[in-house]
């Protein structure tokens, strides 16, 4: 039954991952709206994640990107393999640590879980790498918001800082993972992107 359970969340997470990349080619060809299609598809995805009473689906890409990065992050968290949340220092499991980006605006700031139960190096670091992957999309994500908000003449200076606060977070991340795998390894660090 667990590994129809974990069949399922990886099933899932694949079909999040194609809705993700729909929402960014249509975003790249600087549409705004979200087709008909793909919001009966978020919809069906989250009624396939268990939610009886989904929100409407959403109009714009930005509500669509937003509402697959929030199923993502629901799919992550119920991977077998990483069974206790990464806590930041001085919060409790499950409150995330957000970080000021102006006055107006926070960013969520991700972690580095913690070693896994079973201390099986090889499950863990798989579990760093895919942290520090999904800090690379969010990069992502903020640099392509800062230029889309620079183009239309639109907040663009705060979609610039959550683009820094953004690579800030995955560079600080990326060097942790390095640091990590070449303690591990009793190698040598070298800082790279995935």
């Amino acid at each position: 039954m667990a590994a129809t359970a974990e069949s399922h969340r990886r099933l899932l997470l694949a079909a999040s991952d194609i809705l993700l990349d729909e929402v960014e080619t249509l975003r790249l060809q600087e549409e705004l709206e979200a087709p008909q299609r793909l919001r009966e598809s978020i919809r069906a995805l989250q009624i396939r994640l268990g939610r009886r009473n989904p929100p409407v689906a959403p109009a714009t890409l930005d509500a669509a990107h937003d509402l697959v990065f929030a199923v993502q992050q629901r799919l992550m968290a119920a991977n077998p393999k990483n069974p206790r949340p990464a806590r930041h220092a001085g919060r409790a499991s499950g409150q995330p640590l957000m970080t000021l980006v102006r006055e107006d605006r926070k960013w969520k700031v991700l972690t580095l879980p913690p070693p896994t139960t079973s201390g099986e190096d090889g499950d863990w670091i798989e579990l760093v790498e895919s942290t520090v992957e999904r800090a690379w999309d969010r990069w992502c994500y903020a640099q392509q918001q800062a230029v889309r908000a620079t183009r239309m003449g639109v907040k663009a200076s705060l979609a610039l800082a959550v683009a820094v606060a953004a690579w800030q977070n995955y560079w600080g991340l990326l060097q942790d993972a390095e640091r990590i795998k070449a303690r591990l390894a009793g190698g040598t660090f070298s800082a790279r992107r995935p």
